[in-house]
């Protein structure tokens, strides 16, 4: 089957759906919330609040309920909004992948309108809650924006680019409690960049003929298995080495240290047994997957329970929190002080 026969094939199922979609009548006769929580990619939101308080815990700032909880619910709404707005826009490919076909829309149960304007109502709510409106309004136009709308069907580095805009909680965390962006939360986004090439591309791996279908340029899909294979160790590698930055910067204790280098290991012993294993293999790019995002949220989990207690009380004293230009002035003056991140809420 050539190109232009799988291109013919996919623009008449998205003629077809895109006729049943949209003509799903808003006023349906059954109560929808569960379908439209579903659009939210819950598990993804989870994450992006989760990382997100980590960088507002970690922040040299005295934190009160109020602020935590509308940062909290700005940030979620804010993920919301982006993963709805990326089904309204991918609804035609989702129609035509076996990973996608239960999700609301193509299942008929939303409309694109209905899901379009529901994603522009959490987004605008997200941003007006949020004092830092303008850096969570840039997040949300970025992922819907550049990564849905152009790189997604673009470039084999769609993944990669794209990977910004979900690496961008614990900056928006952090600036939300500061006011300004540290190195602190700089690091934190680095850390979540380059752990999602690897953690999206073990998912691709298995879902090779899924993307080929909806004409979606995955790296798998244009480059093969070896290519991505070894794109994924050198991935890997690089963040392990960044996993291990807030301890190295002195913002994390030895806890952290140790379990981002025990979960360093582990990472990377499964990238080296998936660039090793045949193309028969399903097992080995799952087992990467599934722990990835066990690494990730035990990465931040350990930033928070580090040193539970301890915190940037001497830096509250001083009346300043270790910004980009601090950091640079004591690097020079020879003398680096030592930070550690520290919990202000009970439950995250």
């Amino acid at each position: 089957m050539n190109v232009k026969s799988i291109a013919g094939q996919l623009g008449e199922r998205r003629a077809r759906f895109a006729l049943s979609s949209d003509s799903a009548h808003p006023l349906a006769d059954h109560w929808r919330v569960p379908e439209f929580v579903a659009l939210t990619k819950p598990r993804v939101m989870m994450l992006a609040v989760f990382t997100a308080l980590v960088g507002l815990s970690c922040a040299p700032v005295r934190l009160d309920p109020l602020t935590t909880l509308a940062a909290a619910l700005a940030i979620a709404a804010g993920a919301g909004a982006a993963g709805v707005l990326n089904m309204w826009y991918d609804a035609d490919i989702d129609a035509v992948m076996t990973r996608t076909a239960m999700r609301p829309i193509p299942r008929g149960k939303i409309s694109r309108f209905e899901a379009l304007v529901f994603g522009l109502v959490l987004g605008g709510f997200a941003v007006a809650v949020l004092a830092l409106a303008t850096l969570l309004a840039c997040t949300i136009l970025f992922y819907v924006v550049v990564y849905t709308a152009w790189l997604k069907r673009a470039t084999r580095q769609n993944i990669v680019i794209g990977g910004a805009a979900g690496a961008l909680p614990p900056v928006i965390g952090w600036a939300a409690g500061t006011g300004e962006v540290g190195l602190e939360p700089l690091v934190l986004f680095l850390i979540i960049f380059l752990w999602t090439p690897p953690h999206f591309w073990a998912l691709a791996l298995n879902r090779t003929d899924d993307y080929a279908r909806a004409g979606v340029p995955m790296l798998p899909v244009v480059a093969g298995r070896a290519a991505t294979t070894r794109q994924i160790l050198i991935y890997s590698g690089l963040l392990v080495l960044a996993s291990e930055l807030p301890w190295v910067l002195g913002f994390a204790g030895t806890l952290y240290g140790a379990i981002a280098a025990i979960c360093g290991a582990l990472f990377l012993l499964l990238a080296l047994q998936l660039n090793r294993s045949s193309g028969a293999d399903r097992r080995a790019p799952h087992r990467l997957f599934v722990f990835s995002i066990f690494h990730l949220f035990v990465l931040f989990a350990a930033l928070l329970v580090d040193h539970n207690g301890d915190s940037f009380s001497l830096m509250r004293a001083s009346h300043a929190g270790p910004t980009i230009r601090s950091v640079y002035a004591e690097l020079q003056s020879g003398a680096v002080r030592s930070a550690r991140c520290t919990v202000n809420f009970s439950e995250v």
